[in-house]
């Protein structure tokens, strides 16, 4: 009997030992094994403790083996990056967005900005460059720039290109106030500047006697280089950034450098001659002369203002308005004459400025008694710089390296009749403007360069300052050692005894005589 219920007992061992063996062999779909997914059963079954066990068993079984469910081959897509139109897109939303509390005006006139949709179409036919779709959406950015800044007037600039990004330009006319702002900001880094060099006067070190030579002021805001306000934006609906004023040394520095633009602001200017500022400062600096050179309009459209004064000065004489009884001149004869096209902005002259200043002048009260024959002896005061009137006709341009400085055509040839006048610069590639009947407007889509020939040789840098003559004069000498020293005492107290007896005998000669 015990040896029956021995081999009974090592049959049923064996029997479960095949059956754990075979609870723990793994499935070739799955990769699980049935030993442990009973045990995580039981185990979820006596935390949970259900009240029907045996009606949830399945469900508890499907919840196990799908959390240990691995995606390892998916075929869902990843979701897609949000692409740079998307977020531009996203940015632009706000352009198409009505306010709630604004009203409707029905009056055109007195409205700041102009028709861009009409400018655009004839652009069109220019051949600017700028496609309707972009001429709307900056249509609609410059709507809100008038109406976040209060403008006076706004008008489409151009654009300028960059190696990263564009510039889009609006032109503007900033109200007193703000100009009246950028006056007092200037004037406190006046006095930051002067209380610097108090400061330094104050120091006990050695001050330097030169003087460099005056720094030529900015012109006022509303006159002459500094006549607009000028705003760029990198896209429709970015938004819009205020360029600083342009100074003198800034226009005279960038006529020495072509350089391309980055689309960045704040990049620094690296260049020779140095220019005194970031791209912003050159940004401005290459719209005051593009506008100088390339902003014209049909002959007659503008007229000069006539004022009661005896003394005719520069600002008198610069001064247009609107000629009421102006009669247009029809798209053959605009394309056919230069002649029918005027400058109606201020030449900048050499000096940097559209009105020259004698720096050489100083105040009375500031000239000293000992400064006053200095300044006698001092050479001739500079030439005074004359430019072009305004209104001047395009046809008295100077030509570029035997090239005309501008060219006309129409734009249709085959429909003259309803064409329309189109010059544009070749000595800005890009700036062009077009007349049709009495509308007409100025634009300039290009790279921010000026046509400089075939080729482009930077500018040497000057010669470096030649040395001061060096001589036994000014040569250091090494000090004497206490030897040298003692010889040269006794070598000199020898001539001087030699030098007494000579005179002693000189004087006994005398006496004898």
């Amino acid at each position: 009997m015990e040896r029956k219920q021995n081999s009974s007992h090592e049959h049923t061992l064996q029997e479960a030992a095949m059956l754990k063996t075979m609870m723990l062999k793994q499935s070739t779909k799955s990769g699980l094994n049935l030993y442990d997914h009973m045990t995580r059963l039981l185990i979820k079954v006596m935390d949970e403790q259900p009240q029907n066990p045996v009606d949830v068993i399945e469900d508890i079984s499907r919840d196990l083996k799908r959390g240990l469910f691995e995606d390892k081959q998916s075929t869902l897509r990843d979701l897609p990056h949000t692409t740079a139109a998307e977020l531009l897109a996203e940015q632009q939303l706000h352009l198409f967005r009505q306010p709630e509390d604004s009203e409707q005006e029905d009056e055109l006139e007195g409205y700041p900005l102009s028709n861009l949709s009409e400018i655009g179409f004839y652009l069109e036919q220019a051949g600017a460059g700028l496609d309707r779709e972009e001429v709307q959406m900056i249509f609609l950015a410059l709507k809100q720039l008038v109406e976040s800044q209060e403008l006076l007037r706004c008008r489409l600039w151009g654009k300028i290109l960059g190696l990263e990004s564009n510039y889009i330009v609006a032109e503007t006319e900033s109200r007193e106030g703000e100009e009246e702002e950028e006056q007092i900001s200037e004037e406190k880094e006046r006095e930051a500047e002067t209380e610097e060099h108090d400061e330094n006067e104050m120091d006990p070190l050695p001050q330097s006697k030169y003087k460099p030579p005056p720094v030529l002021p900015k012109e006022p805001v509303g006159t002459g280089a500094n006549k607009f306000v000028y705003y760029v934006c990198k896209e429709p609906g970015l938004p819009w950034v205020k360029l600083p004023s342009v100074s003198p040394i800034q226009i005279v520095v960038a006529r020495q450098i072509p350089k391309f633009f980055t689309g960045k602001l704040d990049s620094p200017i690296n260049s020779y001659p140095p220019f005194p500022g970031n791209e912003a400062n050159y940004l401005r600096a290459q719209i005051a002369r593009i506008s100088a050179t390339t902003q014209v309009s049909p002959r007659g459209y503008f007229q000069t203002m006539e004022e009661e004064s005896d003394e005719e000065d520069e600002e008198t004489r610069d001064r247009f308005e609107v000629n009421p009884d102006f009669e247009y001149i029809p798209a053959a004869k605009m394309a056919q004459s230069l002649s029918n096209w005027v400058h109606h902005v201020k030449h900048i002259l050499p000096q940097g400025r559209c009105t020259w200043m004698n720096m050489t002048v100083q105040p009375e009260d500031s000239i000293e008694e000992g400064e006053a024959e200095e300044k006698e002896e001092e050479a001739d005061e500079p030439e005074h710089e004359d430019g072009p009137l305004l209104l001047t006709s395009l046809s008295q341009d100077e030509e570029i390296f035997s090239t005309p400085p501008w060219s006309s055509r129409l734009s249709s040839t085959r429909i003259p009749q309803y064409a329309i006048a189109v010059p544009h610069s070749n000595l800005w590639p890009g700036a062009i403007a077009y007349a049709c009947e009495k509308k007409f407007d100025n634009i300039y889509n290009g790279w921010g360069l000026k046509y400089v020939g075939e080729g482009y040789s930077p500018p040497v840098p000057p010669q470096p300052q030649t040395e001061y003559p060096s001589g036994p004069e000014i040569t250091e000498a090494l000090d004497p050692t206490p030897e040298e020293e003692l010889a040269l005492k006794e070598t000199l107290e020898e001539e001087q005894a030699a030098q007494e007896e000579l005179e002693d005998t000189d004087g006994e000669d005398e006496g004898d005589d």
